[in-house]
């Protein structure tokens, strides 16, 4: 059946009463031209045509530049394309992260402008747009890119929380076809990582922390982003699933690895498989990419099917985990896609912290754990003899180059990545049409149907925690004081807002889990929320509780960044709902009993070693009370 065919600069051929894209123009029908060849003929044909310099720059996914200074590589509103035809013309970069924030319409126009330029290239190869995480309310510097116009949807714990694959399913769907409409056809998630230590910066990118629930809802994740389980086809993004192995098995303070000073992971023999366990619904969903871990396993780390110890160096370096485990064990022959800037070179203020007064800037990104004794050119090619196919975060071809011709790599080597990387991208028909309809752009990002499936998602996420005496639900009418929650919401739900809590018959206080800014030198470490996630005598927040409380009950809406110690909170609150990031309409539709709560916690909340949970408060996982 002739599919459509779409270019700015490519010329057409009719052949046996088809039409075909001339992505050469010799001005005869290739056999990579020819969309009635599978996947693989037309991919192995096109490798067979490309240089070495072309193969290498396939292999790199990189950092648009953008035409305003950011803290962070390719955050912006508007790509730099004078700098952008040098990557794809003359460096032949093949993919890149999309970091903007702008509207809908804007991001699909400039989606189209960058295939147009990639349409100039010898073979007239379509560049692939990859996304972080940017449908949530949780959103960071590095890991995920704020929602703007997209559909706001729980955090993962929220979808841990309600427990549903198919809520789950119907979420990733939902969202690829807001990527699709943008021009975005990778999706750099799920976490399939365990979230085990409360203090961890990314527990909000998890599902929770039992590995068969990840497991199941990852699963769900990727069929969902995908268009099914049989892999990759015409309306799919490739969903790439991270961090494999063992992120969540963070030190004892639940530093990120990220960061110089978290880099050890505290994985163990004993537990290694569960952390795997979680990964195994992703691969039987047929996801197309695995993102390795920044992490370092420790010395003595053994596997049943690994002989000997595990190395010491980040995953993206590490073929028993990589070319064994994953596309041994599991027969994974999808794209391999190391995290940002493996190969980097990790500076002083990156391994000890900007100085005095000074601000931790781009350039001290990098995270070479393990390898650190390493050249450029050499990382690369450990990282590649070790399983990976492309690079993120990279946009020089020359170290991959030099390795290859003074033989540290294999030739090989290079095809092998090469091909999976352009099979993914004849499956998902972009050689057909990388293009997106910029008009239509504004009606499908954050439209209604979407945003109220979100709502009703928010809903179903929210974990009641504390209610006692009955305090919840609220009957309409009543009179409220709010504090950090919008007053128009409360009315529009039916209930009256009052100016003091002398006066009110209840207080909604909005919360988050405390943390602490440890580290504030670095990178990462200054914009991550580190440290205790329990409140202390005299933190601003509780104290602003204390005061409400001792006028009238209090209820407290507690947004779980990361699990928060419930310990100095309880006595001073009447009901506590946890959520995972909520809109007011669907925290008052709980707190009113339109909706019945029906949530449970994804995973334990911390609490003080000496004491017991005081009985009606839910801290386990799987729990959460019910009006």
């Amino acid at each position: 059946m002739q599919p459509e065919l779409r270019a700015r600069r490519i010329g057409q051929l009719r052949v046996d009463g088809f039409l075909f894209k001339d992505h050469n123009g010799n001005g005869r029908l290739d056999p990579y031209e020819d969309w009635r060849l599978t996947p693989v003929e037309r991919a192995s044909d096109l490798l067979g045509r490309m240089s070495l310099q072309e193969k290498v720059g396939a292999m790199l996914h990189a950092n648009p530049p953008t035409t305003q200074s950011a803290a962070l590589p390719g955050a912006g509103a508007a790509w730099d394309f004078t700098s952008l035809r040098e990557l794809v013309l003359a460096r032949h970069v093949g993919a890149f992260l999309n970091r903007l924030q702008a509207p809908p319409t804007e991001l699909a126009r400039q989606a189209n402008e960058l295939q147009a330029l990639a349409e100039e290239g010898r073979l007239g190869i379509p560049v692939m747009l990859s996304t972080d995480p940017r449908s949530h309310f949780s959103h960071s510097q590095g890991v995920s890119v704020a929602a703007g116009g997209f559909t706001q949807w729980p955090d993962a714990p929220g979808f841990g929380a309600a427990g549903d694959a198919e809520l789950v399913r119907a979420f990733a769907g939902g969202v690829r076809q807001e990527y699709r409409a943008v021009g975005i056809r990778m999706a750099l998630s799920p976490m399939a990582d365990l979230a085990l230590e409360p203090r961890w910066h990314r527990c909000s990118g998890s599902f929770g922390s039992s590995p068969e629930d990840v497991r199941a809802l990852v699963q769900a994740y990727v069929a969902g982003m995908q268009g099914g389980m049989d892999g990759l086809g015409p309306q799919s993004v490739v969903s790439v699933v991270k961090h494999w192995v063992g992120y969540g098995a963070t030190g004892p303070q639940g530093f990120d690895a990220h960061n110089h000073y978290g880099r050890l992971l505290e994985l163990r023999s004993d537990g290694v498989e569960e952390h795997v366990r979680a990964f195994t619904g992703a691969f039987e969903a047929g996801v197309g990419g695995v993102m390795p871990s920044y992490g370092v396993p420790p010395p003595g780390l053994r596997m049943p099917d690994v002989a000997g110890d595990i190395e010491q160096v980040g995953m993206s370096f590490n073929r028993q985990m990589v070319n064994g485990v994953l596309r041994g064990r599991f027969g994974f022959d999808g794209v391999v896609i190391s995290d940002w800037h493996v190969t980097d070179d990790c500076t002083r203020a990156c391994i000890e912290g900007a100085g005095e007064g000074q601000r931790p800037g781009a350039g001290d990104i990098a995270m070479p754990w393990g390898v650190e004794h390493l050249d450029k050119r050499e990382r690369f090619a450990k990282a590649i003899q070790a399983g990976v196919d492309q690079f993120g975060g990279a946009d020089d071809p020359r170290w991959i180059v030099s390795a290859v011709r003074d033989g540290l790599l294999a030739q090989s080597l290079i095809d092998r990545a090469v091909l999976r990387i352009l099979v993914q991208k004849f499956s998902l028909g972009l050689f057909e049409n990388p293009y997106v309809d910029e008009n239509a752009a504004a009606s499908i990002v954050g439209r209604s149907g979407l945003k109220a499936m979100a709502l009703d998602a928010q809903r179903r996420s929210l974990v009641v925690a504390k209610n006692a005496g009955s305090v919840l639900p609220l009957a309409r009418g009543r009179k409220l004081f709010l504090e950090g929650i919008d007053a128009q919401a409360a009315w529009a739900a039916g209930f009256t807002v009052v100016e003091r809590p002398g006066d009110a018959d209840l207080a909604v206080v909005a919360m988050r889990t405390p943390h602490e800014l440890l580290h504030p030198g670095h990178f990462f470490g200054s914009r991550y929320r580190e440290g205790r996630t329990g409140w202390l005598a005299g933190d601003a927040d509780l104290e602003r509780v204390r005061l409400i409380a001792a006028q009238v009950p209090t209820v407290a809406s507690v947004y779980l960044d990361r699990p928060a110690d419930l310990a100095a909170l309880e006595p001073l609150a009447a009901g506590i709902v946890l959520h995972f990031g909520v809109q007011e309409e669907a925290l008052f539709d709980v707190l009113s009993g339109r909706h019945a709560p029906a949530g449970r916690l994804p995973f334990d909340l911390p609490w003080p070693p000496s004491t017991r949970p005081p009985a009606g408060l839910a801290v386990r996982r799987a729990e959460g009370l019910s009006f």
